[in-house]
């Protein structure tokens, strides 16, 4: 009997395959389940339509974060904050204040994105990594300018 498998099953394949099994193997375990259903015309026909649309929306997506991942890259970001002598500063500046100075530049930045191992405490130029999504990782320019 074929099937359509729902669900990965080990040992047998993952979700989307087509597969020949026994049929009682098929009528006792697997149909009732949820794991699969039979491999009908229809069946097929609707799981390669479904196959695309995720194809697709996943373009689209990887797409989207790749332009935001460009218009990341080129964006410079200048913050203020008091400073001492030496260009030390008072406090620290931190991913959640990367991500406010983003956010007031329009981009839609979440803290948890800043990859910054520690806060930064000095003035100067610095280039922050950010995990903008599906592996992809900006970075972004972030000038530090101490106040006095």
């Amino acid at each position: 009997m074929k099937i359509i498998l729902l669900k990965d099953v080990e040992g047998l394949g993952v979700t989307g395959t087509v597969k020949e099994v026994k049929e009682g193997y098929a009528r006792n375990y697997l149909l009732p389940r949820g794991l699969a259903v039979e491999a009908t015309e229809r069946a097929v026909r609707t799981m390669q339509r479904q196959q695309q649309t995720a194809a697709q929306r996943s373009q689209r997506e990887r797409d989207t974060v790749q332009q935001l991942s460009a218009a990341l890259e080129q964006a410079v970001v200048e913050m203020r904050a008091k400073g001492g002598e030496g260009g030390r500063l008072f406090g620290a500046i931190t991913a959640a204040d990367v991500a406010s100075a983003l956010a007031s530049q329009g981009f839609q930045v979440d803290k948890r994105q800043i990859m910054l191992d520690e806060p930064i405490k000095a003035a100067g130029f610095y280039k922050v990594p950010v995990r903008v999504g599906q592996g992809i990782v900006a970075h972004v320019d972030v000038n530090v300018i101490a106040t006095e």
